[in-house]
């Protein structure tokens, strides 16, 4: 659970550290998305967030190998409530009193979730469940297509939801992957999900948050990415509670999820207030 925490404090973080680089990069000048990536990759905060994301997806994937896949994935939507008291610190962010309750909705539903969660599963699942996850991986890509089509709206939460199930097949994917060797992940299907679902998420987010609502975008994806997981989890992975404490871990879950999707806005860092730390700087 620690790493899963852990995961957490690392993808907040790096989110505000990104945005701060990444629009400094645009106010120093015009150019393609190469040309911004490269003065991007320049600064130290954008390559700082970069390795908060690597080292966030490792304990990311330790917590998937230890606990649970619902409570690694309420830790992971709680990435947003670091967020956002990130943002409060550095960008000066004024998070309304709603706002803070939220965190502390989100702290309070993760203590429950420790409190309740059991270890991690030891069921291997069905044979064709590790095909049906690169059957979804398709199922993303073609939401995106689809979502892409719609009015702003519509568009956002498309391609937020498809993002997160593309999350949340990396998730299932890290429990299905029982061998580390070359023949082993060669022969596993759930090793190419792990890849193409990661990538299409990416993929997918990028396109959300540049194209529409960020705060209906990043509700899409904490649904997708922690809801549809954390079932396959109980329902053929074997993850199960502690003795007697089923109640509560279903109440952590709720409760850390909707303190998540009310802080929805910090999917990305405040635009605004951005520019003006980008610009002291």
């Amino acid at each position: 659970m620690l790493c899963a925490l852990g995961a957490a404090v690392c993808f907040g973080t790096a989110t505000v550290l990104q945005a701060i680089a990444a629009r400094a990069a645009a106010a120093t000048g015009p150019g393609g998305d190469v040309a911004l990536l490269w003065r991007a990759l320049r600064q130290w905060r954008y390559l700082a967030g970069l390795a908060l994301d690597g080292l966030g997806f490792v304990l990311q994937i330790l917590a998937l190998r230890s606990v649970p896949i619902y409570a690694v994935g309420a830790a992971l939507a709680a990435s947003l409530a670091v967020t956002a008291v990130v943002a409060a610190r550095l960008l000066r962010v004024r998070l309304s009193r709603v706002e803070w309750a939220a965190v502390g909705v989100v702290c309070a539903g993760l203590a429950l979730l420790g409190l309740a969660s059991g270890a991690e599963g030891d069921g291997a699942g069905p044979a064709w469940l590790r095909w049906a996850l690169v059957g979804a991986v398709a199922g993303v890509l073609l939401l995106g297509v689809a979502g892409g089509r719609l009015p702003e709206r519509g568009r956002a939460l498309a391609l937020g939801l498809g993002a997160g199930l593309g999350f949340g097949v990396v998730e299932v994917a890290v429990r299905l992957i029982d061998g580390l060797t070359p023949a082993a992940l060669f022969t596993n299907p759930a090793a190419y999900a792990l890849l193409l679902g990661g990538g299409a998420a990416f993929l997918l987010l990028t396109s959300a948050l540049q194209r529409g609502s960020v705060t209906t975008a990043t509700a899409g994806l904490v649904l997708g990415e922690t809801v549809a997981p954390a079932l396959i989890g109980v329902v053929w992975l074997g993850d199960r509670t502690r003795p007697g404490l089923g109640w509560l871990a279903v109440l952590g879950f709720a409760v850390a999820v909707a303190g998540a999707l009310a802080l929805s806005r910090f999917g990305e860092a405040p635009v605004e207030s951005a520019d003006r730390v980008a610009a002291r700087k």
